[in-house]
């Protein structure tokens, strides 16, 4: 794992989102992914970790991982970056199925849309961005040496759910086939839901990934 690098989930909503906290221990900068709720919470935490968010980096745009981001915006007026397909997930409840749970969750709308292959620079970090359709429209994955920001993509043990509008299994499968299967087992994993893990434990336990490996031998 990068030296510089500090990551810290924080759990939030009945969802229990992982909300990512990064920055660089020397430089105090940092970034915050896939902010879902609590921002009073969020915010209150950045303060006492004493670091200054320059982006907000989002995986994808269902509402359990946007429900916060328009405080962690208020609050330090800086970029939101998403991937290119997914925008309008950010400023349509029906989109980003809250209006399906009888909530209005919304988002001001992206800065910067991303797509396969891009690079960014943001708080001295940089990652390359994978696009990981199929748990959402245009999920993307942002990957900074060997740790990986994956979303809903891929879990300790599973993989996102496709059973909602916007889902499809077959395009998830596909994504994992040739986006996750692909990179190194140090590759350390921080998902959406549930605990941190790495591609090579996922490669060996983890059931999906086991059927692929399987169907392309």
């Amino acid at each position: 794992m990068s030296k510089e690098m500090q990551v810290e989930p924080v759990v939030v909503s009945d969802y229990q989102e992982n909300t990512f906290l990064v920055w660089d221990a020397e430089t105090m900068r940092g970034v915050v992914v896939d902010p879902g709720a609590e921002g009073p919470r969020l915010l209150s935490r950045i303060e006492k970790i004493g670091f200054t968010p320059e982006a907000i980096l989002l995986t994808h745009g269902h509402s359990d991982h946007i429900g916060a981001v328009r405080d962690i915006k208020a609050a330090f007026d800086i970029p939101i970056y998403i991937g290119e397909g997914e925008e309008e997930l950010l400023i349509d409840p029906a989109k980003n199925l809250s209006a399906a749970f009888g909530l209005n969750i919304t988002s001001p709308p992206a800065d910067h849309l991303l797509k396969e292959g891009d690079t960014i620079e943001v708080a001295g970090f940089t990652f390359g961005i994978l696009a990981t359709p199929g748990h959402s429209p245009a999920s993307i994955c942002y990957l900074h040496e060997k740790i990986m920001f994956c979303g809903d993509v891929v879990f300790m043990g599973s993989i996102g759910r496709t059973d909602l509008p916007g889902c499809d299994h077959n395009l998830l499968m596909q994504s994992l086939s040739e986006k996750i299967l692909p990179l190194d087992d140090a590759v350390f994993l921080y998902p959406g839901h549930g605990p941190a893990t790495t591609v090579g434990r996922e490669r060996m336990t983890n059931p999906f990934l086991l059927q692929l490996q399987s169907v392309n031998k």
